[in-house]
């Protein structure tokens, strides 16, 4: 079977762009050749190979990782040899504003009289 053809000439596949930011600064990273595990990002100098840059990570899950076969990592801002790390795609949530919501709450529940 063979591709359907667009006016303009052979059909491609749809491929998505995928866009990768430094969980420390939020700056954009593009990279040219796969991440290593020794890279470092160029504006601020943290490791990107860290859990959390990957798309595994979640504070709330258990070993603060969804992949439930790997293996504990202590310190989650350091480069690691974990073989499940996949960049993670989109933007930083900017989560300032949840946090100032959920402090605001806690001050009302524990203001001092």
């Amino acid at each position: 079977m063979t591709p359907p053809k667009s006016e303009g000439g052979p059909w491609f596949p749809k491929v998505e762009q995928k866009r990768h930011f430094c969980h420390k600064c939020k700056n954009e990273l593009v990279f040219e050749v796969k991440l290593q595990r020794a890279d470092t990002c160029p504006p601020c100098g943290v490791d990107m190979h860290v859990c959390k840059n990957c798309q595994h990570w979640d504070p709330s899950a258990h070993n603060q990782c969804k992949e439930h076969v790997a293996e504990y990592i202590p310190d989650r801002e350091k480069a690691n040899f974990c073989t499940f790390f996949t960049f993670r795609d989109g933007a930083p949530d900017d989560t300032s504003a949840q946090v100032a919501k959920s402090r605001a709450a806690l001050d009302a529940l524990f203001k001092k009289k």
